[in-house]
């Protein structure tokens, strides 16, 4: 039986020629600042950025992390839009390693500038944590793939600037929210004061991602990334799978974002909550009502039949399309999940 896994983008596989460019990369000693390679994707990411500066990070959540330590100091406000993955998927890593708290607002993941606002905590008051850093997801995982509208984030940060508030993009999927709107990286990054986007998503590569901002911030940057043990030395073998990817593999998102709809056209047919307008990106994500089968039964049931989903809730299962399904891969596996949930 073939296995198509839509568990997420994270499971794909580097090609053939991927493995060329890594196995051929040029490298050194990272750490010492020796490794060409990762110097060559540092480089190539903060000028498609529009940044001063950025380094290679092992992991979406480690960049997120670093994001955090970099603007903020223990006892802060971070506001962040709603159910963002800074806050439920990353163990509870902002309260150990950076002592903040979280103000969520808006819905589904967005949010506004005056949403930013109303939440704001000043310094210096007597009882409330100061508010020093707000968050934006783009696209945003649990809220279907949604894009963040980019009026709305230039909004929230020039907010922010009045507001003194620094300003970080988790962008782990900010090129498919490029591939989706047509709009450049550096014109989506350019409000935000740092930045993060990752390789091992939509683009395909076996590991890492690379926060981007000022040169100053990136400085200390590499600091925090020791300290959480993501110092790597000869890493240009997987720095190259990122240069590959920025070259081969961008562009091709949209058959992902055409994949997805496929998918959620479909299951817009059987008996689930989908909102179709949220299915911006590679992400599907619905809801099975009551009295059908729970999400954990859905995912089981689909799972015999060779098509592994995500539970994400009681009721809720995701799918997320990337560059090792195909469209008939997808369609099939739409008829599966419509059996599973009948």
């Amino acid at each position: 039986m073939e296995r198509i896994d839509l568990r997420s983008d994270t499971v794909t596989l580097p090609s053939d020629a991927m493995r060329a460019a890594m196995a051929n990369a040029l490298v050194g000693d990272d750490q010492y600042g020796e490794d060409p390679t990762v110097r060559a994707l540092q480089e190539r990411i903060a000028t498609l950025l529009g940044k001063e500066a950025a380094i290679f990070v092992p992991s979406g959540t480690m960049a997120n992390q670093i994001g955090l330590k970099l603007l903020t100091r223990p006892g802060d406000d971070v506001v962040v839009g709603e159910e963002a993955h800074i806050v439920w998927h990353e163990s509870g890593a902002a309260a150990a390693n950076s002592g903040v708290q979280f103000t969520v607002v808006g819905h589904g993941g967005l949010f506004s500038a005056a949403d930013l606002r109303s939440a704001f905590k000043p310094p210096g008051h007597i009882i409330f944590p100061p508010t020093t850093l707000v968050a934006v997801e783009n696209t945003h995982n649990r809220g279907g793939g949604v894009v963040f509208p980019q009026a709305e984030a230039v909004a929230i940060c020039a907010a922010a600037r009045e507001l003194g508030v620094a300003t970080y993009l988790d962008g782990a999927r900010l090129f498919n929210t490029a591939v989706a709107t047509g709009r450049s990286l550096a014109e989506l990054a350019a409000p935000f004061d740092v930045v993060s986007v990752a390789l091992s998503k939509g683009l395909g590569c076996p590991v890492g991602s690379v926060i981007a901002g000022r040169a100053a911030d990136m400085a200390r940057a590499v600091r925090a990334r020791r300290m959480f043990g993501g110092a790597m030395r000869q890493s240009g073998i997987l720095a190259a799978a990122g240069l590959y990817a920025l070259e081969h593999n961008i562009a091709r998102l949209a058959e992902d974002h055409a994949n997805a709809h496929l998918l959620a056209e479909r299951l817009a047919d059987a008996p689930v909550e989908i909102d179709l307008a949220t299915v911006q990106s590679n992400i599907v994500i619905f809801r099975v009502p009551e009295p059908l089968p729970d999400a954990a039964t859905v995912v089981r049931r689909a799972q015999e039949q060779g098509v592994l989903v995500s539970a994400f809730a009681a009721r809720t299962v995701r799918a997320v399309t990337h560059l090792n399904v195909d469209a008939t891969q997808c369609r099939h596996a739409a008829e599966v999940l419509a059996q599973a949930v009948a």
